[in-house]
């Protein structure tokens, strides 16, 4: 699964330079798969999807900090345990329950992003 953040994050902004994936983007920036990954030019996504890892998606969040689901992978690979939650100081990075994927996806996901 994936981590989202709750309307309850007060903009510390501490989670951001945690994520190893870039996924973590502040309210209103729009976010891109080449951002901190080493994704470049036209990419076939896991879902099938054809997309240049350049292209700027809509802000998932206006207001607070939000996490990208398609480049959020709980930190599998790189951590034990998400790190955006680990040091979010009033506890809003939580799991997303319309996000569920196995270790196997998040590994997968992880080895897309990171070649």
């Amino acid at each position: 699964m994936a981590i989202i953040i709750t309307d309850e994050c007060i903009n510390c902004g501490a989670c951001e330079p945690e994520c190893p994936n870039n996924a973590i983007y502040e309210g209103g920036a729009e976010w891109k798969y080449s951002d901190g990954t080493s994704l470049k030019g036209m990419i076939t996504t896991l879902n099938g999807s054809e997309v240049d890892a350049q292209h700027a998606f809509e802000p998932l969040n206006m207001d607070v900090y939000y996490i990208s689901t398609d480049k959020c992978t709980e930190c599998v690979g790189f951590h034990d345990e998400p790190q955006c939650a680990a040091v979010c100081p009033v506890d809003c990075c939580v799991d997303d329950p319309d996000h569920r994927e196995t270790e196997e996806q998040l590994l997968a996901k992880k080895d897309f992003m990171h070649l």
